[in-house]
């Protein structure tokens, strides 16, 4: 059985990236700032388990509560406060930044141990091409039309974060994901994907063999070349 544990997984793109996981007969622990959230994951099957990415001890105990890990997707994420360069300051950087960017460090710096013990350890961050230079300069892309710096740039480091743990451990699968524009809580549903659609590239990579790529970025049509 393939243990897995997805973060920011009781609503969204998480909860239907657990739904798929689990579907696909993974045991999935879904990692949540509040338990009470959790309804919707437990009658998934899956296991709530309190998980803060900002906070170093919520992410300790949260990995010391798993029997072990294969699979890890990076999904928690927020959109930050600033939409506009009218309401940018450092401190709106700093918010996008300690979710999505620090907090793929502290939750993979936290489970590489039990990652290392799996015979076929998968890493997911969930990305976005928001945060490609090429998406955002093209305008028939979906990216192109947002111009929120904070959470752009944001995922922008965490394609780089990818590239870079992966060339760091060769022995793991570890890719970036691109949902695309999917309707979730994050966009006040304004995406045109279903959060379906907006998961088939997350899922398929958490799915990859000992054999398959890694250090790439996937939207639901395949690789993304760089």
């Amino acid at each position: 059985m393939t243990t897995t544990l997805v973060t920011g997984a009781n609503k969204g793109l998480g909860l239907e990236t657990t739904r798929r996981l689990i579907a696909a007969g993974h045991t999935v622990h879904a990692g949540m700032r509040d338990l009470d959230t959790g309804d919707a994951a437990r009658e998934l099957g899956a296991l709530p388990v309190q998980l803060d990415v900002t906070d170093q001890d919520s992410v300790d105990k949260a990995i010391a509560s798993l029997p072990g890990l294969d699979v890890l997707v990076n999904n928690a994420a927020v959109a930050g406060p600033s939409w506009t360069l009218d309401d940018l300051d450092v401190e709106a950087m700093r918010i996008a930044y300690e979710t999505n960017v620090f907090g793929i460090v502290r939750v993979t710096q936290a489970a590489l141990p039990l990652l290392r013990r799996s015979a076929n350890p998968v890493i997911v961050n969930v990305a976005s091409s928001l945060g490609f230079p090429r998406a955002l300069l093209d305008p028939a892309d979906d990216a192109y039309h947002g111009l929120l710096v904070p959470y752009a740039s944001s995922k922008g480091a965490v394609i780089a974060l990818t590239v870079q743990y992966a060339k760091n451990l060769p022995e793991m699968r570890i890719n970036a994901s691109d949902p695309g524009y999917t309707a979730t809580d994050l966009n006040q549903h304004n995406g045109h994907q279903t959060v379906t659609e907006g998961t088939d590239a997350t899922v398929a990579l958490a799915l990859l063999g000992p054999d398959g790529p890694t250090g790439e970025f996937h939207n639901r049509l395949g690789r993304i070349d760089y």
